[in-house]
């Protein structure tokens, strides 16, 4: 059903895709890149239904309860629980999206390494601790509202040189043009 959807919601819209998926990548974070605009979510998670990419994303468990629940589901919602560790601790978000990846056979985790819609000068690292510490790449989904293209970019295996690796995820993101542009990428 939701395939069906977003078909109709490429046709009417005029979007395509450029699919660059591997076929035997199981396991990666997906960084969805430039995150400018609420529409970034409906045609992005189109777009990955469209190219059968399981993408998932995560949200605090006290969200997923009843008929919202249920929705964020079915559009690929996954529940983090900050359950205590031992040292009494609450784990971070990122110790359990690198546990939910290493315990998975496939699993592939969106984030939006901005962390907002509006102009970031710096990206949230989360997402390269993620990969880096499930031993998983990092795959570059991007939406070009000039081109009127969602596809996927670059394949990053995190090395532990961050500030490089991201510089290079972001040269991409420079090729890209957002919805609203003057919050994009610079």
């Amino acid at each position: 059903m939701m395939k069906f959807l977003s078909r109709i919601v490429f046709w009417i819209s005029g979007w395509s895709l450029n699919i660059g998926w591997p076929s035997d990548l199981k396991k990666a974070v997906l960084i969805a890149i430039p995150h400018t605009s609420n529409w970034d979510i409906l045609y992005a998670r189109a777009a990955f239904f469209l190219m059968d990419i399981p993408v998932r994303f995560t949200i605090k468990k006290e969200v997923m309860v009843g008929p919202l629940g249920w929705l964020i589901k079915s559009l690929g919602g996954i529940a983090i629980d900050r359950k205590r560790i031992p040292g009494g601790r609450k784990q971070t978000y990122t110790e359990a999206m690198v546990n939910m990846l290493k315990e998975s056979d496939e699993l592939v985790i969106m984030v939006t390494p901005e962390g907002t819609r509006s102009y970031a000068p710096k990206w949230k690292s989360g997402f390269y601790h993620i990969a880096l510490g499930a031993d998983v790449p990092i795959v570059i989904g991007y939406l070009d509202y000039k081109k009127k293209e969602a596809g996927i970019g670059p394949i990053i295996y995190p090395n532990g040189n961050m500030d490089e690796q991201m510089e290079e995820m972001k040269a991409f993101g420079r090729t890209v043009t957002g919805k609203y542009p003057e919050k994009g990428i610079r």
